[in-house]
């Protein structure tokens, strides 16, 4: 009666599950696309590395972008220091424009020693946009005492 019925065994089924891996790395990928734009702001300045040091006699006289202290900007070409406030886009589009004409110019910001943080970083920023490779922050002599 009982004739040669065997149970089958089944095989031990040697693969890893990679559906919750799967589902782990989509939410990092979310995560990091969210966080990503939040990490790579900012301004990029050459900074020094001693003391610093005055613009050579024989380059370019630098284009300097100087905010006051009530927030208005003025653009000074070749020592010639405009009066007028300017708007902070047409400061970067002059800027842009006398860049394609002498991509080698130096530039230099120029901030008044009570306005805010963040006016300057606004300026720079705009630079930036303009095409600047590289800003130079402009200061006073330290007066010896």
């Amino acid at each position: 009666m009982h004739q040669g019925y065997q149970r089958k065994r089944r095989r031990p089924v040697a693969e890893i599950n990679v559906v919750p891996y799967i589902d782990v790395m989509l939410v990092l990928l979310i995560i990091f696309m969210v966080t990503a734009p939040l990490i790579t702001q900012g301004v990029k300045v050459d900074l020094p590395q001693g003391e610093a040091e005055p613009l050579s006699q024989d380059s370019k006289p630098p284009v300097v972008a100087t905010v006051d202290e009530e927030g208005f900007y003025y653009l000074d070409v070749d020592g010639v220091d405009s009066k007028q406030p300017i708007e902070l886009d047409e400061l970067a589009t002059r800027v842009a424009a006398l860049l394609t004409l002498e991509p080698d110019r130096p530039v230099v910001v120029r901030g008044a020693k009570d306005v805010s943080y963040s006016q300057v970083i606004e300026l720079m920023v705009s630079l930036q946009g303009a095409g600047v490779p590289s800003v130079g922050l402009m200061t006073e002599p330290q007066q010896g005492g």
